[in-house]
């Protein structure tokens, strides 16, 4: 079963982190994420920042087994994910407006 477990992992990270280039690319955005995203890049780049660390977290964490060794690593995965949480927290509210510079 363990087996199927990492492949669903992976399979789940792999399409969110692609979801995350998109919104970089091009900006685009899931659907369901349309009305409330008003910046997608920096959308996507909360989407990739937080995949890695969760990546991180489940590879290095709970998927390796019960190794203390890792577990300072599997919890810097964890606040990398919640880095990126709040990233596309910021993406959901607008950015401050363009300044003209002073002369």
């Amino acid at each position: 079963m363990h087996p199927y477990l990492v492949g669903f992992a992976a399979l789940a990270m792999t399409g969110a982190a692609l979801m995350g280039v998109a919104g970089i690319v091009t900006g685009w955005v899931p659907p369901w994420l349309r009305r409330r995203v008003v910046r997608p890049t920096l959308w996507g780049y909360g989407s990739v920042v937080g995949v890695a660390g969760m990546s991180l977290f489940m590879f290095i964490g709970p998927f390796r087994g019960p190794d203390l060794d890792m577990a300072p690593y599997a919890m810097t995965g964890m606040a990398v994910f919640f880095a990126g949480l709040v990233l596309q927290i910021l993406s959901q509210r607008p950015g401050r407006p363009s300044v003209p510079a002073r002369r």
